[in-house]
């Protein structure tokens, strides 16, 4: 399984992305950058794209997908909760704001969209998906994607503390997870649902006390102006933890 980070930013910028995540080329994970990372051929070999939810840095480049795929004649396949459904049509492909391209053409709507539920494991092509609900400040899903070969990533999306329930139906060789801020502004990550490093740090004791093991963890969404703060703080848990924990990073490749 190859994965490659579009984006790894909670802020855009000349040299940051929103969170965007592509695997073999062919299934994404949220569409924060998807359109600004990718050509025109390489968005028409998206099979699949999978939302953990509705905030704007996760699927603000699912109408410019859609736009670009109505040029292009072809279909864009996304699977996500009823909710942000509910979100994308009310909010941005309402007519007004964007194209109804959930409903249009009739018959054949630019975005085939699919509902995921909890714990209900989907096929996508030659991945299994699994649906698992996050802490986050809105109903989030993150997902558990096995591949052909068996290995198996887990991408939580954007969450808070509380992941217990996520890992006992996870056994990931790879977890890729969010951490938003440094440790002084855990207040601030506690109530809106965001880890820090330490909060991380005794996410991921958990898990390790659930699992028996600590795979590789990858952090995505960072703040790119406490960035330096937060590598100092996770390069502290890595050592505590005895395990690896890298900050992603735009155009990073990571062989699974």
């Amino acid at each position: 399984m190859k994965i490659k980070v579009l984006g790894a930013h909670n802020c855009e910028s000349s040299a940051t992305r929103l969170v965007s995540l592509l695997i073999d080329d062919v299934l994404a994970l949220d569409a924060g950058s998807l359109t600004s990372s990718l050509t025109f051929a390489a968005q028409q070999k998206l099979k699949a794209i999978l939302l953990t939810h509705q905030h704007y840095d996760h699927i603000r480049d699912v109408p410019a997908l859609a736009m670009n795929a109505l040029f292009s004649e072809t279909n864009i396949s996304v699977y996500a909760t009823q909710m942000v459904r509910d979100a994308l049509e009310t909010h941005w492909l309402n007519g007004v704001t964007y194209s109804r391209f959930l409903e249009k053409p009739e018959g054949n709507p630019i975005i085939n969209f699919t509902t995921v539920e909890p714990y209900k494991a989907l096929q996508i092509g030659d991945y299994r998906v699994l649906p698992l609900p996050v802490s986050h400040s809105v109903p989030t899903t993150g997902y558990q994607i096995t591949g052909p070969d068996g290995k198996k990533l887990l991408y939580t999306g954007d969450t808070g503390p509380g992941l217990s329930d996520c890992w006992e139906h996870a056994s990931p060789d790879l977890i890729i997870t969010e951490v938003t801020a440094p440790d002084r502004y855990v207040e601030f990550s506690q109530k809106n649902r965001h880890l820090t490093p330490g909060l991380l740090k005794e996410e991921l004791i958990s898990f390790r006390k659930q699992k028996g093991y600590l795979p590789p963890v990858v952090t995505v969404h960072m703040n790119p102006r406490q960035e330096n703060e937060i590598a100092t703080e996770i390069t502290l848990v890595a050592a505590e933890l005895k395990t690896s924990i890298s900050l992603a990073y735009e155009g990073m490749l990571i062989q699974l």
